[in-house]
């Protein structure tokens, strides 16, 4: 017989899955256009960091570890929407900088990713976002959570 998870138990698990089933729904919307995750997410988050990333400052905004980070750049520099240049205070650094030809890659996975959110937040009251996001960030903050990777950037 199993015993009911109380909310703290559940909260963690849901968070999960609520996050996996997100990110499967723009990746099943992204596949028609021969985008993998590990493709259009590197590409959005490097498109919202405030500057060129090292590889190192790209692999934590995106959640992946070195390696894996650098076989989707591998596969986005030879399709020609990036290129990494070595840095000259640091040669053995590289940066990610995305290329003129990412831009209407970038166009369709933004707007793909906003369709997903407007379907899902919907229902929700701004009110109801804010008080998520305030959540989020004082889990992060006790997780050691990456204040980089969670900061919303202007895109004026």
């Amino acid at each position: 017989m199993t015993k009911p998870l109380h909310d703290q138990e559940q909260f963690g698990l849901r968070l999960g899955l609520v996050a996996r089933l997100w990110r499967a729904e723009i990746d099943r919307r992204l596949a028609t256009f021969g985008l993998t995750e590990s493709r259009w997410l590197t590409l959005l988050h490097l498109s919202r960091l405030p500057q060129a990333a090292t590889q190192r400052e790209l692999a934590e905004a995106v959640g992946v570890r070195g390696p894996t980070l650098v076989r989707a750049l591998d596969r986005l520099e030879a399709e020609g929407l990036i290129e990494r240049r070595t840095e000259a205070a640091d040669r053995r650094t590289k940066s990610a900088h995305l290329r003129a030809e990412a831009a209407p890659v970038l166009e369709r996975i933004e707007a793909t990713t906003a369709a997903v959110r407007a379907e899902i937040l919907s229902d929700l009251s701004h009110a109801e976002v804010a008080t998520c996001l305030k959540v989020f960030e004082k889990i992060a903050d006790k997780l050691g959570g990456t204040p980089r990777a969670m900061q919303p950037v202007d895109k004026n």
